[in-house]
């Protein structure tokens, strides 16, 4: 399982890009305005506490959820398939890291309802008058239909439990953690080398070896 973790922390660290024009201007309005430097870190340090924490509750969720169903049903087949499902949606991500394939786009698309209705309890809370409130606006904005992390939670689903769900999704929120923390204090030379290309193929490389021996084990297994 640490392996998974490693691989979740490499796809969020490698896949932050996605989460910056997803969540970055959200994350720069924080800021807006504000004149101590110390309020520059804590604004973002508090509101991407918030949005680890929506990720970590939903991965223990789907985690949770899908064993319990396993387990009471007494087939453990459907957490198999899971497994060979989660390498797959492992291995289009490494593509889309790679810039190879741009399909994450379409998965966006399934929450935008739900999101509709969660959005205006995030409007509430700006500006943001205290770091504090940054906490909840963070969690809500972490459910901001997200190609990338709805096809992380396939992880969490085939993760047999829901405390290991919580941390794939944790250790994913953690790697994106360097570059959101940086938009937030405008950190560019960090942002242009994390999203450089060179940078990003070769982590898609990584992740598409691992990708490929994760669906083989998945194979073996169904077999």
């Amino acid at each position: 399982m640490s392996s998974d973790w490693l691989a979740a922390f490499l796809i969020g660290l490698l896949g932050a890009g996605h989460c910056m024009g997803m969540c970055g201007g959200i994350a720069s309005l924080m800021n807006l305005g504000q004149v101590s430097t110390k309020r520059q870190w804590l604004n973002p340090l508090f509101y991407n506490m918030g949005r680890l924490s929506s990720y970590a509750l939903i991965g223990a969720i789907i985690g949770g959820s899908i064993s319990t169903i396993s387990s009471y049903s007494g087939i453990n087949s459907p957490l198999n398939w899971l497994r060979l499902l989660s390498a797959v949606f492992m291995l289009l991500l490494a593509l889309y890291i790679g810039q190879w394939w741009n399909g994450l786009i379409w998965i966006e698309k399934v929450g935008q309802k739900l999101w509709k209705y969660i959005a205006p309890f995030g409007q509430k809370l700006l500006p943001i008058k205290h770091p504090i409130y940054a906490i909840p606006f963070g969690f809500i904005w972490g459910w901001l239909p997200c190609g990338l992390v709805y096809s992380m939670l396939t992880w969490s689903a085939a993760a047999g439990n829901s405390l290991n769900g919580a941390l794939i999704m944790l250790a994913f929120g953690l790697g994106t953690l360097p570059l959101m923390l940086a938009v937030g204090v405008s950190a560019t030379q960090f942002n242009q080398l994390v999203q450089s290309l060179l940078f990003r193929r070769l982590g898609a490389a990584a992740l598409l070896a691992y990708a490929l021996f994760q669906l083989y084990q998945g194979v073996i297994r169904l077999l």
